[in-house]
């Protein structure tokens, strides 16, 4: 696989246009900080600590949105990391919000993808909810091998303001957040978006993330071919041909909804 990881001069070059990426966005909106939710994971961690860095611990608000399949560990971990950075947080269930959407619609229950998906949005709901009433803005978590590949809900962790780590390959995401000071069972730890029970990100995308971000970065990004990249990375080409599939099927998550051409 490709060695996607940065030199110690470049971790710091990201560290600092990212935190100045943050500072721009709240500015530009005139904001009055930033609301994220907290999953526990990697990538919401590395926001949280880049966000205190730019704006201070005063200027950013965590959620902590825990739903009936929420882990115990990954919400403590959430907490943990709002503790450490001594930023203002909330605990707020999400489940009653699922389930009341599905008395509304009951034909949905049982149907995991459309529930899991229900529970992504409903999160969203509630970080514009904080977010509007605080004037802050919402700070996006997503990483740059998920987005290639759509794996985001569209309308769920996708609805933000901004992306802040949206440039960084996962490998990439867990060295800087090393850099930035993570404790290194929270860099480390398997990724999941917790949609339903015992999901992981590998398993529901079929690929591991040092495949993932090695056919992004050299055949979705760059100018490889599928028999190229697959000999460059030993990888079978049918995998190449999987991840373009996924990058082809997930464009409408990555653009505006569409609208007919005016008419003359």
């Amino acid at each position: 696989m490709l060695d996607l990881r940065f030199s110690e001069a470049e971790l710091e070059r990201r560290r600092e246009h990212i935190t100045e990426f943050i500072r721009s966005q709240v500015d530009a909106a005139d904001a009055d900080g930033t609301v994220l939710g907290l999953s526990g994971g990697i990538d919401s961690t590395l926001t949280a600590h880049l966000a205190v860095e730019a704006l201070g611990a005063e200027n950013v608000h965590g959620l902590v949105l825990p739903a009936r399949v929420s882990s115990e560990g990954n919400m403590s971990d959430a907490e943990r990391v709002a503790q450490d950075l001594e930023i203002s947080y909330d605990v707020i269930e999400v489940e009653p919000i699922v389930d009341a959407l599905l008395e509304a619609y009951p034909e949905a229950e049982g149907d995991r993808e459309a529930v899991g998906n229900a529970r992504a949005r409903a999160r969203a709901v509630l970080n514009y909810l904080v977010a509007n009433h605080e004037e802050r803005l919402v700070l996006g978590t997503g990483n740059r091998s998920e987005a290639a590949v759509g794996y985001f809900t569209k309308y769920g962790d996708g609805a933000v303001d901004c992306h802040p780590i949206g440039n960084l390959y996962k490998a990439q995401v867990r060295q800087l957040a090393r850099h930035v000071g993570v404790p290194e069972e929270l860099a480390a730890k398997t990724a999941t978006a917790e949609l339903w029970a015992d999901q992981t990100d590998e398993d529901e995308m079929g690929v591991s993330y040092e495949t993932l971000d090695s056919i992004l970065a050299t055949h979705i990004d760059g100018p490889l071919s599928v028999d190229a990249t697959a000999r460059l990375l030993e990888v079978e080409a049918e995998t190449v041909e999987k991840v373009r599939g996924m990058y082809e099927r997930s464009e409408h998550k990555r653009r505006a909804p569409p609208a007919p051409e005016p008419l003359d």
